[in-house]
């Protein structure tokens, strides 16, 4: 079972698909609550060079009022994950899969609402 949901853009440029991916994910509801620049804090912090690495906490509010509801701990593993990295071959983006990280916890209507959030992320990248 795979955790993310993954697509790459051969020779794409790593502004373009930051700006491809928030529109995509804004036509499916979702806002960026955070923002990490990944390249950025580890040269600061420890002064290591990446490549471009950015994680959005990417949330959709409906669905999260809904899981918050069937479960009020599960703001622990919110918001989803979505990456945006530069490889040697493009840009790859990377979502991760909620119905994946929910599997731990015993309740069916969350992972109902996880399934959803995970096929609307998934429809997301595929848009970009």
């Amino acid at each position: 079972m795979s955790y993310t949901i993954n697509r790459v853009f051969a020779g794409a440029d790593f502004a373009d698909i930051d700006a491809r991916t928030r529109a995509a994910l804004a036509q499916k509801g979702f806002g960026v609550l955070t923002e990490i620049d990944v390249q950025a804090v580890m040269k600061k912090k420890i002064n290591a060079d990446l490549p471009a690495y950015r994680i959005l906490g990417a949330c959709n509010p409906q669905m999260a009022h809904e899981a918050i509801l069937l479960e009020p701990r599960v703001g622990a593993m919110l918001p989803c994950n979505v990456i945006i990295r530069q490889t040697g071959d493009g840009v790859e983006v990377s979502a991760i899969d909620p119905a994946a990280s929910m599997m731990a916890i015993d309740n069916g209507g969350l992972k109902a609402v996880a399934g959803q959030v995970r096929d609307m992320l998934a429809e997301a990248v595929a848009a970009i």
